[in-house]
C-alpha cells in the first residue's frame, strides 16, 4: 500500500465520484455528470494551492483518498493564524476497508496541516467515521451558534 500527498490530478475525479455515489445513493446520472464535469477544472485550479489531495493506492489503482481544503480568513482569537482547513472525501474502497488506510491518509494529512501552520481542521463525521476521528483527537464542538445556509442554487 502507497500513501502519499497527490502531485497531479490523475484519479482524483474517479475516487470524488466513488465517494460521491456512496454518500449520496439517490444521486442522478444527470447531477452525476454534471459535476464530473466540472471536477477537472476544479482540481487543476485549485491542487495543491487550497486543496489538498491525500491517496492510498495498490497495484496502481487509487482505494482511499482525504482532501484538504485550506481557507484564510481574517484573524479572531479562534484562529490567529488566520489559516483554518476543512477535511472532505474520506473514502476507502469497500474490499479495503478496516485496514487502517483511512487513518493512515488522516495522519499524512494532519501532519500537513501542522506544517501549513493551519489553526485547526474541521469535518463533518459520518457515524462510520465518528469513531476514527474520536481517536485522532478531534472534538465534537457545541458552540453558541447554529450552523445555517441559503441555498442559492
Amino acid at each position: 500500500m502507497n500513501i502519499f500527498r497527490a502531485k497531479n490530478v490523475s484519479g482524483l475525479a474517479e475516487i470524488r465520484m466513488k465517494y460521491l455515489r456512496e454518500d449520496f445513493p439517490d444521486m442522478t446520472t444527470a447531477q452525476a455528470a454534471q459535476i464530473k464535469a466540472k471536477l477537472p477544472r476544479y482540481y487543476s485550479d485549485h491542487l495543491n494551492c487550497d486543496l489538498f489531495a491525500y491517496l492510498a493506492e495498490e497495484g496502481g489503482k487509487i482505494v482511499g483518498s482525504a482532501f484538504l481544503t485550506v481557507r484564510e480568513l481574517p484573524p479572531n482569537p479562534n484562529f490567529p493564524n488566520g489559516r483554518v482547513g476543512t477535511v472532505l472525501n474520506v473514502f476507502t474502497e469497500a474490499s479495503h476497508r478496516r485496514q487502517g488506510i483511512a487513518t493512515a491518509l488522516m495522519e499524512l494529512l494532519i501532519s500537513d496541516a501542522k506544517v501549513m501552520e493551519l489553526d485547526y481542521i474541521e469535518l463533518k463525521a459520518s457515524e462510520d467515521g465518528f469513531k476514527l476521528y474520536k481517536q485522532m483527537g478531534f472534538e465534537v464542538e457545541n458552540t453558541g451558534f447554529t450552523n445555517m445556509k441559503l441555498k442559492i442554487r
